[in-house]
């Protein structure tokens, strides 16, 4: 009797004890689960910091580049951004440094916003001064190109009315521009980055000027003295006009702003010196430079 209690103890003992095994095995597999799910889960958000981080960084290229802008603060936080990406490259993730890395990044972005702010205030003020100065040398052309009319004293009747007929342009610029793939333009002093060069003037108010449909053509010459865009030509009282591109316009005798996009070969977008002229039918109303890095 002794001996049957002893064995069924025994045995009770031993379910027991398989029992314990058994729930011990459960609870280190889901451990090592619940363990690898946060290592994973951690990598991941590393990935998304580093992503991010990589995001502020190209911000502030693409402000410094497109604007030419050396501002000491922009370039100082664009370092600052770079050292972190570099430490959270080199570090193991971790709950405290994901935490930690969440918060510099959100004052990171608070700090673009205010930075960015600023240099669009830069920029602006940048574009007023630039555009002031082609008026005034645009003013003083005219004003040379009247003073040498005066004194041409045997020029017909019919040929002053023809000549005063022709619509004048003002304040011509030109700028070479990035198309973005959501139809932005941006300006650019690169010619590496173009992708079009842009050329925007006024007409004036003239009353003697016929009303109507009236095509403007634009030329631009690259440094080389290659001519870019369509490259059309026309041919006006015997003389033959090589044109980048032309515009119609409804001109009514009053003010007029135009903008005309001109095609460019990226073997034509070189560095240096352009030269941009308007022509109102055979006649150049408006000519202008400008410079690419």
């Amino acid at each position: 009797m002794s001996t049957e209690n002893n064995s069924t103890k025994f045995k009770v003992l031993i379910g027991v004890l398989s029992a314990l095994l058994i729930a011990l095995a459960v609870y280190t597999v889901t451990l090592y689960n619940d363990s690898k799910n946060t290592v994973t889960g951690l990598e991941k958000q590393k990935v998304e910091i580093e992503g991010e981080l990589e995001e502020l960084i190209a911000n502030y290229d693409e402000i410094i580049q497109d604007n030419e802008l050396k501002d000491k603060d922009l370039l100082a936080a664009r370092g600052r951004i770079e050292v972190l990406l570099d430490s959270v490259k080199a570090a193991e993730a971790n709950v405290a440094l994901i935490g930690r890395y969440k918060a510099e990044i959100g004052r990171l972005k608070r700090e673009r916003k205010l930075l960015f702010k600023r240099a669009d205030s830069l920029i602006a003020a940048n574009q007023l001064l630039a555009m002031e100065r082609d008026s005034t040398n645009m003013v003083l052309s005219n004003t040379i190109k009247v003073v040498d009319s005066v004194s041409e004293k045997n020029v017909a009747m019919a040929e002053t009315i023809k000549k005063g007929s022709v619509v004048n342009a003002v304040d011509l610029r030109g700028e070479a521009v990035i198309i973005r793939s959501s139809g932005k333009i941006v300006d650019t002093r690169r010619s590496s980055r173009a992708d079009k060069v842009r050329a925007c003037f006024t007409l004036t108010p003239n009353p003697i000027a016929e009303k109507g449909d009236r095509t403007l053509f634009v030329q631009v010459i690259n440094p080389k003295n290659n001519l870019l865009g369509d490259k059309e030509n026309l041919q006006f009282d015997g003389e033959v006009l090589n044109y980048s591109a032309a515009t119609n316009v409804f001109y009514e005798n009053e003010e007029l702003d135009v903008c005309v996009l001109v095609n460019a070969k990226e073997e034509d977008l070189i560095e240096g010196r352009y030269i941009i002229n308007v022509f109102d039918g055979s006649k150049q109303v408006a000519s202008t430079t400008m410079e690419l890095k």
